[in-house]
């Protein structure tokens, strides 16, 4: 089993997998990986990992010669106190998750590293109003914290592609559009969402579930892939009605918003016969642990 005292050398291995915690360990690394050519495939996480994650350091260890995983907990991309305080952090678990899976480099930085200039992070960016739909209605702030984040990690890891789930829809849509907007030579590959047995997506968030929050919680996804049924006799506005009311009905669950937009520019739908590809994105507050999720249409 780890030990916490492994983290107080610079640089180790662990069955082969190099662990570095600030930014002079990570840029020797990376310097020596680009001097022997190796493709580098990067997946970013705030660490509490679990199978859709591990999914995605598989993809990118078939896909490349090299896999680093970052695990940081970034503070400025929450806008509520408490849910920073209470994020799970299992590094020692994730650390072994990581070495089984192939992962080649982890890169653990401080608050500090990432951010020497302190709380007062400057940076702002806008993305044509994408970063105002939905999660960033309910949380201010939210998606200028992912993109400070990820363009600073893009700058520390120059990947040949970085891997991100579905689950987390509109975040994917911003850092595509980061990407654009910076002209990052970076592959974004977006990777299906993984879900539980019971159909729930899998986040780290679901282990603060009480057990009766989790037995109701399956009943957000079940849900929506009622709503793709309905799809084929309901219009947009009904679908979102039955959600809407659906998962209300279910004790212990409260939506905070479902919308049908288009997968681009997040756009709100008003029928099925618009030309573009379609995707439902939902919010519910199991007890007090908040949920995300989303469907194709």
């Amino acid at each position: 089993m780890l030990k916490n005292s492994y983290f107080c050398r610079p640089i180790y291995r662990i069955y082969k997998m190099i662990i570095c915690k600030n930014r002079l360990e990570i840029e020797s690394v990376i310097r020596e990986k680009k001097s022997q050519n190796l493709s580098i495939g990067f997946v970013p996480t705030m660490g509490a990992l679990h199978k859709g994650h591990i999914s995605l350091v598989e993809k990118s260890v078939a896909e490349n010669d090299c896999t680093i995983v970052s695990i940081f907990v970034n503070p400025i991309q929450f806008n509520n106190p408490l849910d920073l305080q209470t994020y799970p952090r299992t590094l020692n678990q994730d650390v072994a998750l990581l070495s089984s899976a192939g992962c080649a480099i982890v890169f653990i930085p401080e608050v500090e590293d990432m951010y020497p200039e302190g709380a007062q992070v400057e940076e702002s960016y806008s993305f044509n109003g994408i970063e105002n739909e939905m999660e960033g209605k309910f949380r201010p702030g939210h998606f200028n914290g992912v993109a400070v984040v990820v363009r600073r990690l893009f700058e520390l890891i120059p990947a040949n592609s970085a891997y991100f789930g579905l689950k987390d829809f509109q975040q994917l849509a911003i850092v595509k559009a980061l990407v654009a907007k910076l002209q990052i030579p970076i592959q974004i590959v977006a990777c299906d969402i993984v879900r539980e047995n019971d159909g729930l997506a899998m986040s780290s968030r679901n282990v603060r579930l009480l057990p009766q929050e989790r037995l109701h919680a399956a009943q957000i996804s079940q849900t929506l892939f009622k709503a793709k049924e309905l799809q084929q006799t309901k219009s947009v506005t009904e679908v979102k009605k039955f959600v809407i009311d659906t998962i209300n009905n279910v004790p212990l669950l409260s939506v905070e918003y479902f919308e049908i937009v288009d997968d681009t520019y997040l756009q709100i739908v008003n029928s099925w016969n618009e030309n573009s590809n379609k995707v439902g994105c939902i919010a519910v507050n199991v007890g007090n642990v908040r949920l995300i999720d989303n469907i194709a249409f």
